[in-house]
């Protein structure tokens, strides 16, 4: 290959990749010990596999918002949640439950932000005793008045099958192609809000 086709090729693999949507993978839960991370970092090498979207991980715990309407806090985290929230096409919330809904810190990061959520996609993997199943059906409740379109497929990770003691995440073998099935829908319909909101 010469030296045009390897600049050329190389600026198509960059439109290529500027073209793909940006999928936000939000791990809501901010407490010592929690095990979001590992569901995230599994999640996002699922989908890095794919090579149709460009993922990324985001803690919400990275960005020390306080909680909405209080004095105080750091201004500069909520400017840049608002920021990496709004540069997302899509996302895949990684949420646990907690007294039969979702985490108060994914509630507060949820309310910190309105415009950057509108007219965009989200997946949803859970965990929990049920999977997270309670959490998940609080959480479509949001989303929703934050026009966001949930997707129907939905992983549910069980405390008791898919970690050990609770803390080391060992998925279940086909916890793996409902991710995938997931993200077969968040995709397209990431692409398809697209046109609304351009």
């Amino acid at each position: 290959m010469g030296f045009f086709d390897k600049l050329f090729g190389t600026k198509q693999e960059e439109e290529k990749t500027m073209s793909k949507s940006n999928i936000g993978i939000i791990l809501g839960s901010t407490r010592e010990g929690r095990v979001s991370p590992q569901v995230g970092a599994w999640v996002k090498e699922l989908a890095d596999k794919r090579g149709d979207a460009n993922y990324t991980i985001i803690d919400i715990a990275d960005y020390k918002l306080p909680l909405l309407g209080e004095a105080g806090g750091d201004a500069s985290g909520a400017a840049a949640w608002s920021e990496i929230i709004a540069k997302q096409d899509g996302f895949v919330f990684i949420v646990q439950e907690y007294n039969h809904s979702i985490t108060g810190a994914l509630k507060n990061a949820l309310d910190y932000l309105r415009e950057e959520w509108g007219n965009k996609a989200a997946g949803i993997v859970s965990y929990g005793s049920v999977g997270g199943a309670r959490a998940t059906e609080h959480l479509r409740g949001i989303l929703g008045e934050l026009l966001v379109a949930d997707v129907r497929v939905h992983p549910a990770l069980s405390l008791f099958t898919d970690f050990e003691n609770g803390t080391v995440f060992k998925p279940a073998d086909v916890q793996a192609a409902s991710v995938n099935q997931m993200l077969d829908q968040v995709i397209p319909w990431t692409t398809a809000l697209n046109t609304i909101r351009k």
